[in-house]
C-alpha cells in the first residue's frame, strides 16, 4: 500500500460532484474507502469499476482527497493517470464517469474504453 496523495506522476482527481457523492456512498456503505478498478471486458476493451472496501491490498495506492480515501491498485493507476472521476446527474439518470485523457475510444454508455 502506498499513500501518494495525488503526487504529480500518479494523478487522480475527484470533482467536487463525485467527492460530495462519494461522502454520502461510503457512509451509506458503512465502509472506508471507496475503490476505483479498471477491468478486463466491456465493449471497447476496458471497463471502469467502482465498489467499497474497509482496507487497502498490498498493491493499493490509497489518495485522500477532500476528507475521502480512494484507492485504485497499481495495474488499474497505469490506465487512469491524469483522469478525473465525475459525477453526473442527467434527466436519463446519475453516474460516475472518468474523464480519462488516456482512452483513445470510448463507448456510448460511457463505462469502458481502449487505449
Amino acid at each position: 500500500m502506498q499513500d501518494i496523495n495525488n503526487t504529480k506522476e500518479n494523478e487522480f482527481k475527484l470533482s467536487q460532484d463525485a467527492s460530495n457523492r462519494i461522502k454520502i456512498l461510503l457512509k451509506s456503505e458503512d465502509a472506508s474507502f471507496f475503490r476505483i478498478s479498471v477491468l478486463g471486458g466491456g465493449c471497447s476493451g476496458f471497463q471502469y469499476d467502482f465498489s467499497f472496501s474497509s482496507s487497502p491490498n498490498d498493491d493499493d495506492y490509497v489518495f485522500n482527497q477532500d476528507g475521502i480515501s480512494y484507492l485504485i491498485d497499481k495495474p488499474s493507476m497505469d490506465f487512469l493517470v491524469g483522469s478525473t472521476l465525475e459525477y453526473v446527474s442527467e434527466l436519463s439518470g446519475a453516474y460516475f464517469k472518468i474523464e480519462n485523457p488516456n482512452a483513445t475510444a470510448n463507448c456510448g454508455c460511457g463505462t469502458s474504453f481502449s487505449i
